[in-house]
Order: C-alpha cells, then sequence, then structure tokens
C-alpha cells in the first residue's frame, strides 16, 4: 500500500481502535477502575501520521459549480473586454449590481427604527410577510387565501423554500417521485435527491425549433405514475427561456389533474420576466382556482435585487383550513433542524415595500425597467446578428422571455468564444440578457457569427 493509502485506512484504523477499547473497557470494568487511564490508542508508530497528514487527506477536490464557476474563471481572466453572461444576477447599463431605490429607502426606515430588535423570528418567520407573500403569488382575492387553505413559511431564498419543500413531500407525501423539466435548473435535482425524492424528468426544450416541446412534455407527463410530483417553472424558464402560453398552460393543467399529479412551482422571476407581477403569475393562478392543491417556492432575489438576502416563501395550498393548520406544523418540524428559524433583515425590507401603496407602486416601476432592460438586449442582440448575418434562426431570441437566453450554441462553440472573445457563458449555451449591454452586444454578436461560421 502506498504512503497514500497508508494514509487513508489510518483514520479508519483508529476509530476501530477506539471503538474496541469502549467495547474491551465495558466487559473490563476493573480494569478500567483501577487505571482511569486505561484506553487502548494506536501503535507510536501510527503516531507520526497524526502528526504530519490531515485527517481529511483522502477527500478529493471538487469539481467546480458548473454556474458558479463561469464566474471564477471570469475573474481570473485579465482581458479588458471580457464579458461575464453566466452570472444569475440583474446588471446595469454600465455592468454594475443594482440596489434598487425603495429597497433602500425601505432598508433606511428599518435602520432608523429605535423599536427594532434583534430577536429570533418564529420557526415559520414574519408573518407580515408571508401574508404579504402568498397574496402576491395567488393574488389578493384568491379564494385559498380567503379560504384559510394556505400554509406559508419563509426560508432561505427559492433554493431553501424548494429545499423545505422537497424534505416536507418525502416525510408526508405518499409518492416520492418528482418530475422536472429536461432541461432545468442545474440545483433542481440535487436538491429533490437530497431532500429524498426520486428525480425523474419529462421532456420540455425542443432543440430544433428552440420553444417547447408540448407533445413530450404531454406524452411524458401522461405515462407518469398517478400522484407524482411535477415541478413547474412559474415563468421565464431557466435556462431556455421558454414559457408555455396560456392555452398551453391550460392543456398541462388538464393533465395534470387528471391524473392526479402534484404541481410544484418554482417562482423565481415573479415580475422580472414580463414587468407585470400579475401575468407571471398566471400560471400559478389557474392551478390554485380549479381548487386543487399544489405548493409554490417563492424568491425575491432577482425581483427585489435581495440575492445576498436569501428571502423567500414557500406556500401550500390545501385543500381545507385545518389541513392547512397540520401542514405547517409538519413545515415547522422540518425547519427547526434545518436552520432553526429564518433572518429577519431581509423579509423585513419585502414586507416594508409590499405593505405600503406607494412604496409598492415605486417597486413595480422599478420592477419593469429592469425586465424592459432585458428585453432590449434581446432585441439588440438578435439585430445585430442579422446585421452580420449571421447563419441560422435566431428569432427565438426575441421569443424566449427572462434573464436567461437558450443560444443554441454548443459546447465546443462556447469555448471558442472563451478563448478567442473572452466571453464566459455555461457549457450548454445559457446567456444571462442581464449580463449584456449596448456597448457588449456588438462584441458577443461578433463572437457568436465567428463560431457559428467557424463550424460550418
Amino acid at each position: 500500500m502506498d504512503e497514500m493509502g497508508v494514509r487513508c485506512s489510518f483514520p479508519v484504523a483508529v476509530r476501530r481502535l477506539s471503538t474496541l477499547g469502549r467495547h474491551l473497557s465495558g466487559h473490563f470494568p476493573a480494569m478500567a477502575s483501577e487505571n482511569p487511564n486505561f484506553t487502548i490508542s494506536p501503535s507510536p508508530t501510527a503516531g507520526t501520521y497524526g502528526s504530519a497528514a490531515s485527517v481529511f487527506a483522502c477527500i478529493a477536490q471538487a469539481p467546480e459549480d458548473p454556474i458558479l464557476g463561469v464566474t471564477v474563471a471570469y475573474n481570473k481572466d485579465q482581458s479588458p473586454v471580457k464579458v461575464n453572461l453566466g452570472v444569475g444576477a440583474y446588471r446595469t447599463e454600465e455592468g454594475k449590481p443594482l440596489v434598487l431605490n425603495v429597497v433602500r429607502k425601505a432598508e433606511q426606515l428599518l435602520v432608523n427604527d429605535p423599536s427594532r430588535v434583534k430577536e429570533y423570528l418564529p420557526i415559520t418567520g414574519l408573518a407580515d410577510f408571508n401574508k404579504l407573500s402568498a397574496k402576491l403569488i395567488f393574488g389578493a382575492d384568491s379564494p385559498a387565501i380567503q379560504e384559510n387553505r394556505v400554509a406559508t413559511v419563509q426560508c432561505l431564498s427559492g433554493t431553501g423554500s424548494l429545499r423545505v419543500g422537497g424534505e416536507f413531500l418525502a416525510r408526508h407525501y405518499h409518492e416520492r417521485t418528482i418530475y422536472i423539466p429536461q432541461p432545468t435548473w442545474g440545483n433542481h435535482p440535487k436538491i429533490f435527491t437530497l431532500s429524498g425524492l426520486s428525480v425523474k424528468y419529462y421532456r420540455y426544450y425542443d432543440s430544433e425549433t428552440r420553444g417547447l416541446n408540448l407533445q413530450g412534455l404531454l406524452e411524458d407527463l401522461s405515462s407518469a405514475s398517478p400522484g407524482a410530483i411535477v415541478l413547474l417553472h412559474a415563468c421565464a424558464h431557466n435556462p431556455t427561456g421558454v414559457d408555455p402560453t396560456l392555452e398551453q398552460w391550460e392543456h398541462i393543467r388538464q393533465l395534470i389533474r387528471s391524473k392526479s399529479l402534484l404541481p410544484f412551482f418554482d417562482s423565481a422571476y415573479q415580475g422580472f420576466a414580463s414587468g407585470s407581477l400579475d401575468a407571471d403569475a398566471r400560471s400559478v393562478r389557474m392551478f390554485v382556482a380549479d381548487g386543487g392543491e399544489c405548493l409554490t417556492a417563492q424568491s425575491y432575489a432577482k425581483n427585489m435585487g435581495l440575492y445576498g438576502e436569501r428571502v423567500g416563501a414557500l406556500s401550500i395550498v390545501c385543500r381545507s383550513s385545518d389541513v392547512a393548520v397540520r401542514v405547517e406544523s409538519q413545515l415547522k418540524l422540518v425547519i427547526r433542524p434545518m436552520y432553526s428559524n429564518p433572518p429577519i433583515h431581509g423579509a423585513s425590507i419585502v414586507a416594508t415595500i409590499l405593505k405600503d401603496s406607494e412604496k409598492f407602486k415605486e417597486w413595480t416601476i422599478e420592477l419593469k425597467s429592469m425586465a424592459d432592460r432585458i428585453i432590449s438586449m434581446r432585441k439588440q442582440l438578435f439585430d445585430a446578428l442579422r446585421e452580420r448575418g449571421t447563419p441560422g434562426d435566431w428569432s427565438h431570441i426575441i421569443k424566449q422571455i427572462g434573464m436567461f437566453t437558450f443560444t443554441g450554441l454548443n459546447s465546443e462553440q462556447v469555448a471558442f468564444m472563451t478563448k478567442e472573445y473572452h466571453i464566459y457563458m455555461t457549457s450548454d449555451g445559457r446567456i444571462s440578457m442581464a449580463g449584456l449591454s449596448s456597448r457588449t452586444v456588438p462584441h458577443l454578436a461578433d463572437a457568436i457569427h465567428a463560431a457559428v461560421t467557424r463550424s460550418n
């Protein structure tokens, strides 16, 4: 055995000897009582490893996250023309992070309030935040809210909301299979697998049309086991930017209800996709209006720019108010050993904005301006590719919606653009439209044109 093999087996040997020592001390109490320091220790030669090597020496270097790793590579690049199109965060025309004016105002109010304290929130989070979040996604006049059939808990942004929902279902729902779209956000399969659910996929994206594969989607969900869970992107599908039309959503809803499947919505971009909070919530509200049950994970990272505050909510729409009460009680038991209770600051910012009519209006104006800038970037990129005569139909760029565009570029073309043009994106060709500006669109268009014509 080589030195690494010896080092890697050493901690195991120590644990075995320690266990044996405890076992023997139980069987020979006299020996232990006569000599209080009685232990079985590894040999003196083994001690040399203890002083020289880590007990974690066998741990392999983990690969970079495929999305966050793009930013790591971008930061190492010294080129003055580099462009980061991998980051899932809004950027201004100048390429800078944006803090909304209404967020700054709300934050200042909170900071200047001498009555505010830093006590723990309840396990379920800030009550006002939960109530207002449910109204935002389901609508203030939603029957589910009026009938107290919604259990809402504050969670750690969208990721935390999905994880809490996944663990709740693994513990309490009779089906443990969740169908997620192919492709989807890279964190989805990891979240649900570690939650205790079995992940399967349904067809979603048509690479030929660069649009929705509705037939494949309906066929795959038709063959799903009755009662299976189905993950749905409420709007601005990540990574493709392809959303069903309202008519297509109705087909999906009818199938899901006819098969008694359980819809689980991931709503990360409400208001950020089209600029309208209500329009971006239509898919969710269709499923709530039919009286059926569903889950919704919300995030305020994008639409309020609260990325680092980790503000989100999980809402479960139930058949009756008494079921909702019991569901909330079990959600507490999921959250308590996970992170005990959520942070107060970000949720207080959201609640301050949502409950004040003037601040809410100001937020919707700023939100629409962000959505409009992204839509403008789509138009500018499409026009630039058309002006260059770049081979192919690029109309999907303006047909898709939200922060991301699935360009259709392959991994070889992406690698070429990174090497020759210092443009960074995920290897599947997904780009963040929010990372573009009027200044960088021509550079990206040149790179895409070069990559496509080079491979033709």
